[in-house]
């Protein structure tokens, strides 16, 4: 099983933080606004993606999909990145770091399940502890930007507090209940994502996602460079 060598950052400093991640979970639909839940729906329709059975939705990942590496290898050009907070279980505790559910669009209108499988998942190799945060968790912001090609400026492409989807201990016990063994120590859960602020996905060069804490001053970051493997040519 993979190993993240991390560093816990706490209001009084940081120490290092190794975490074995045994399980992954990507959830979707996660919005406590049933309205920006259908806005996700229909940005992923305009996309060819078919509404999903019934929400919220809930995605094993292969462990070894997680990276904390600032650039990822594609196939097809659709991919696109989504800000998402990240969960982390060990040892009875839980982190919070921030990351990206990247996938591949064209393979996620065949199937979700395996479009979750092909791209990875990137977090920050910065994490907090959830005891610090979890009093204000609701005006905690996610954010995230894109660049379409390498020197264009940053497009602003989603914003949003976490009062908009579920809570951290909410989405804990919904995979909890759906986990009949109930093992979740090593656990790694993606959040799912809030819309985007642009009329359709961007499919760039560059996404950056940040994790903003208004009450203690300071951010979680996640950026990464997406390189499409073009570099063969057959007839």
């Amino acid at each position: 099983m993979p190993v993240l060598q991390l560093t816990l950052v706490r209001p009084n400093g940081t120490s290092p933080l190794s975490f074995e991640v045994r399980r992954m979970v990507n959830a979707g639909y996660v919005g406590r606004d049933q309205k920006a839940v259908r806005a996700h729906i229909e940005e992923l329709a305009r996309e060819g993606i078919a509404a999903p059975p019934f929400v919220p939705m809930l995605f094993p990942v292969l462990c070894s999909a997680l990276t904390l590496e600032r650039q990822i290898e594609v196939v097809e050009r659709q991919t696109s990145g989504e800000i998402e907070f990240v969960l982390l279980l060990q040892g009875g505790r839980m982190y919070v770091g921030v990351g990206s559910d990247h996938t591949d669009r064209k393979l996620e209108a065949q199937s979700m399940l395996n479009s979750k499988q092909v791209c990875p998942n990137v977090m920050s190799k910065e994490v907090w502890d959830f005891e610090d945060v979890k009093g204000h968790w609701d005006d905690l912001v996610l954010q995230s930007t894109v660049r379409l090609s390498p020197h264009s400026e940053p497009v602003l492409y989603q914003k949003g507090p976490l009062r908009k989807i579920l809570s951290a201990n909410d989405l804990v016990s919904l995979v909890k209940s759906r986990m009949p063994d109930g093992n979740c120590d090593g656990l790694v859960i993606f959040s799912g994502t809030i819309p985007v602020l642009t009329k359709e996905m961007i499919y760039g060069t560059n996404f950056r996602g940040e994790l903003l804490d208004p009450h203690l001053k300071r951010q979680l970051t996640c950026e990464y460079e997406i390189v499409r493997l073009d570099y063969l040519s057959n007839p």
